[in-house]
């Protein structure tokens, strides 16, 4: 009897330390961002894009093999010399549209061509045009498939590759993830007020420093989440810079017909600037 309650009192106790350590309460960052779009304020908060075609001709849509089976896709502005150096551009909520394309142009250029700039397409293709399909369509990408898609793009750049992940919105958030993924190939994250990942023990294996760009005013990735993940990157022991501006969600996405402008140059200036370090 003595040794039934002993066991019993074992138990109760192991499955009391696994009650608060196990990861099933925990939702992970893409998940929670992707809740967002059951609220109407967040929807809102993105405007739909204005027609808009690319007119560039540097960059070319390119494939490649996913541990799952399937493709991935891409939009690739190659370096104009070899190199391993790769910006990963990930698309807001809205997918890669041409609006997503020009914006990677311009990274391209302003890097002088010695980057490769892979503006990596998370939706296998799909693009949505207004708020509502780009909700619908965050939604339904099953996770397992995100994850394919970001460890497809880091094979694409090879073992040997030194990679930024860069990206807006529901790519600010995927940015941070693909960092993660990308392990010691990774050389920084810049993310635009994307949801952070808020479990220090997987920020502790982010190589790297990141580039927060959020805004005050944001509704959904808000200043006390800001303040959280600026607690948890100091836990983990990574460098992590923030910059806040007076703005809505969405201020810098290339789609937004409204973008705030001064906001969006002061990130850019940043950004460029961050990435230029990053790379040199």
């Amino acid at each position: 009897m003595k040794k039934l309650s002993l066991l019993l009192l074992t138990l109760g106790s192991a499955l009391g330390l696994y009650a608060q350590t196990a990861p099933c309460c925990h939702t992970d960052a893409v998940t929670e961002f992707t809740g967002l779009a059951n609220r109407e304020d967040f929807r809102m908060a993105h405007k739909d894009p204005l027609p808009y075609t690319y007119q560039g001709t540097a960059g070319t849509e390119v494939s490649f093999p996913a541990p799952d089976g399937k493709a991935a896709n891409g939009f690739l502005f190659k370096a104009k010399k070899p190199t391993n150096k790769y910006l990963f551009v990930f698309q807001e909520w809205y997918g890669l549209n041409d609006y997503v394309k020009k914006e990677s142009e311009k990274l391209y250029n302003d890097l002088g061509g010695a980057v490769n700039v892979l503006a990596v397409d998370m939706y296998d293709k799909i693009v949505a045009t207004n708020r509502e399909e780009a909700a619908k369509t965050m939604q339904s990408v099953p996770r397992e498939r995100l994850k394919a898609i970001m460890e497809a793009a880091r094979n694409y750049a090879g073992k040997s590759a030194s990679i930024v992940t860069l990206g807006w919105c529901f790519g600010g958030a995927i940015a941070l993830q693909s960092a993660l993924i990308n392990g010691d190939r990774n050389m920084g994250c810049v993310m635009y007020y994307g949801m952070p990942e808020k479990d220090v023990n997987a920020l502790k294996q982010l190589h790297g420093p990141v580039l927060g760009l959020f805004a005050n005013k944001d509704k959904g990735i808000t200043p006390q989440i800001v303040d959280e993940f600026e607690q948890n990157m100091k836990k983990a022991g990574k460098t992590l810079t923030v910059k806040r501006y007076d703005a809505e969600h969405a201020f810098a996405n290339p789609s937004n017909p409204i973008y705030n402008s001064e906001a969006t140059k002061d990130a850019y200036t940043h950004t460029i600037a961050f990435l230029r370090e990053r790379f040199k």
